[in-house]
């Protein structure tokens, strides 16, 4: 046994010098491939030019350099080749250099001239050109023959690559009659002369950092950097151009100085933040997902500006061109005119979206105005609101925190949101049950008082309302004054696969298509409604319903189009001609018996105050609920949703105001809509 162990173990060992004799083949046959792959490319005049275009690509100059014949060093100096290389393609933004070589001329055993296409791309757009290459080869090896003119052919030695950009205007948004949302304009640029400060030079920083939000600590380090001088302008912090008041306090500080800028401004402000949204110097991070935009690039950062970024932004002219020794231009390589943005004109009305802005500004809420009609959104209003123009020119980070950590979220777009609707969904449940045919005007429920619950299975869980009235529990009863029981029971009549086939077939959990990004609705936080409890508070807009006010303006234009629901829109256009978002939404039946109904709502119930004289509204009033459980004391929102019904005032306006509890509800909106009309 132990001589077969003892064989084995010679076996082993014997193996050892057969492995060495093929690693030492294994490298010599990489070496010898080496060799002959170096060869091949230094012999090769077209493929060491190609091997030089290729760390141009990859910025390799250190490498290009050592390409060079012993000639072209002797002219030039690492140092220097490596900047004038460096300067001149990142100046350009070369990128992607590619060439096609036509034609091998070569002298003799020692020179070659290659003939060759240039194909890169730049900041400007592509460049093509011919060019000669000249290659000396030296113990069968080819060196390039270097100069300037390799780079583009007619540069010289002490000719230099210029660029100059002329900035494309960025375009507009206007509202329907060309009044501007977001233009070019005027801003305020507040800065410091250094020598002008005084021998208070740390109180007057003080002061100013006061005044503009900031601190002394950023303004010492703005005065600090190296290019700074003592007659030197340093601008500290832009602002609004018609800030009188702070202009005039900023004055009074020795050294101040204040120029004017060139600023993208929007002149209904706070009033349509939330719709136009703002622009912002690009990031890092922009300019790695948007080819074509430079550091000193503005790019629009939420809202229309980055919906519409594509149109607004317009492409900045350029010229890339060769000057010689006296600066005179020699020869332009590129030129590419500028093109100024788009204007995007909306279907906005700039009177309706500041009136209605001032009536909400102190509260949080939302207004959304369509024409139903058409289906043009009029005003999309959110509150509160912040100064956009502020934004897009910097703020500080006291300013930054004080929006940011403000609990009223006033950078929440709400009309972009999704909340409960309360009893301003009970049009949506009478509509559903109508067209699907199990509720007719004639049902009527016997029940009595303002609570109810089905049956003892419901345990304590009861169904409460707000106003007693005489007379039957019908549907139009039940709208006039707005009655929780009689749509908890009627959705039950409904049932649960007719209510919820209804609010599918008019968008519910979908995405609705419109400009901006909407919050689905839903009837649920699942794909179901899991319980009749669940069911029968769903009827009148409690439960887990939640409505998008946008979405909610385009079923309720379905009351006034046969049944249809208008698709909204925001872009204007010239054809008026609707789009229907949901053809036979509900039946026209239907719509009659509701449109007909939320008239006596205004006329004689719960939006009685919302008569005008001379004008037939038609509307609803809601309250919604914010509270997990029964016992528990929750915040309201206050909803009321309305249209004219005069065809030639196609006004259909949802407001929603939060914190209902603290204003009176839907009550609160009714007096700011009814001056929308009066105005």
């Amino acid at each position: 046994m132990k001589q077969k162990n003892k064989h084995k173990k010679r076996k082993k060992q014997s193996n050892k010098p057969t492995k060495t004799i093929l690693l030492i083949i294994i490298i010599a046959l990489i070496g010898v491939g080496g060799y002959f792959a170096f060869n091949y490319f230094s012999a090769n005049p077209a493929q060491y030019l190609e091997e030089y275009v290729a760390k141009i690509n990859e910025e390799k100059y250190e490498e290009m350099y050592q390409m060079l014949d012993d000639e072209s060093k002797s002219k030039i100096s690492e140092e220097d080749f490596i900047k004038r290389n460096k300067n001149i393609y990142s100046g350009i933004d070369m990128a992607n250099m590619q060439i096609t070589v036509n034609e091998i001329n070569r002298e003799g055993t020692s020179k070659a001239k290659v003939q060759y296409t240039t194909k890169m791309n730049t900041s400007g757009g592509e460049i093509n050109f011919d060019n000669t290459a000249v290659l000396i080869k030296k113990e069968n090896v080819y060196k390039i023959n270097w100069s300037s003119n390799l780079i583009f052919p007619n540069l010289n030695e002490t000719d230099k690559v210029k660029v100059s950009s002329n900035k494309a205007l960025r375009g507009s948004i206007i509202d329907r009659d060309g009044a501007k949302l977001a233009t070019n304009g005027k801003a305020s640029s507040v800065g410091i002369v250094p020598n002008k400060l005084g021998d208070n030079k740390q109180e007057n920083i003080d002061k100013m950092a006061e005044l503009l939000r900031t601190t002394p600590e950023s303004i010492n380090n703005k005065l600090g950097a190296s290019w700074v001088k003592d007659e030197t302008f340093v601008p500290i912090k832009s602002i609004i151009a018609d800030d009188t008041e702070l202009k005039n306090k900023l004055l009074t500080i020795p050294g101040v100085k204040i120029t004017s800028i060139d600023a993208r401004v929007y002149p209904l402000a706070e009033a349509s933040s939330h719709l136009t949204g703002y622009v912002g110097q690009v990031t890092k991070e922009d300019l790695e997902k948007n080819p074509g935009y430079s550091a000193n690039s503005v790019i629009g950062k939420t809202g229309l500006e980055k919906i519409y970024e594509e149109r607004l932004k317009g492409k900045d002219g350029l010229q890339i061109y060769i000057v010689d020794e006296q600066g005179n231009k020699k020869e332009t390589i590129l030129e590419q005119d500028k093109k100024d943005g788009e204007d995007v004109r909306l279907t906005i009305d700039s009177r309706i979206q500041k009136n209605l802005y001032n009536e909400l500004k102190n509260d949080e809420g939302a207004f959304v105005v369509m024409d139903y009609k058409t289906g043009e959104i009029l005003a999309l209003v959110s509150t509160p609101s912040y100064d956009v123009n502020k934004m897009t020119l910097g703020v500080t980070t006291e300013e930054w925190k004080e929006i940011s950590e403000n609990e009223k979220t006033p950078m929440l777009a709400r009309f972009l949101q999704s909340y409960c609707p309360g009893s301003t969904f009970k049009p949506l449940t009478g509509a559903i049950g109508l067209t699907s045919g199990s509720l007719s005007t004639d049902d009527t429920f016997n029940y009595s008082g303002l609570s109810w619950r089905k049956d003892s299975s419901w345990g304590d869980f009861n169904i409460t309302t707000l106003t007693a009235y005489n007379g039957p529990k019908n549907l139009k009863n039940a709208l006039i004054y707005s009655d929780n029981i009689y749509f908890a029971q009627a959705t039950l009549k409904i049932g649960k696969t007719n209510f919820i086939d209804g609010l599918k077939k008019i968008k519910f959990g979908e995405t609705v298509d419109f400009e901006m990004n909407l919050a689905k609705s839903k009837y649920s936080n699942s794909d179901t409604i899991s319980s009749e409890g669940q069911l029968a508070n769903s009827g009148y807009g409690q439960g887990e319903i939640l409505v998008n006010p946008v979405h909610m303006a385009s079923i309720y234009s379905a009351f006034v189009n046969d049944g249809n629901m208008l698709k909204p829109y925001l872009e204007y256009k010239e054809d008026k001609n609707p789009e229907f978002l949901v053809e036979g939404a509900f039946s026209k039946d239907a719509t009659d018996v509701i449109k007909s109904d939320m008239i006596q709502v205004v006329e004689q119930g719960t939006a009685k105050d919302m008569k005008i004289n001379g004008i037939t509204i038609a509307g609803k009033t809601g309250t919604a609920e914010l509270k997990a459980s029964k016992d528990e004391k929750a915040d309201t929102i206050g909803w009321f949703d309305c249209f004219t019904v005069d065809y030639e005032t196609p006004y259909l306006i949802i407001g929603m105001v939060e914190k209902a509890n603290e204003n009176g509800g839907s009550h609160y909106l009714i007096p700011m809509i009814k001056r929308m009309f009066i105005k």
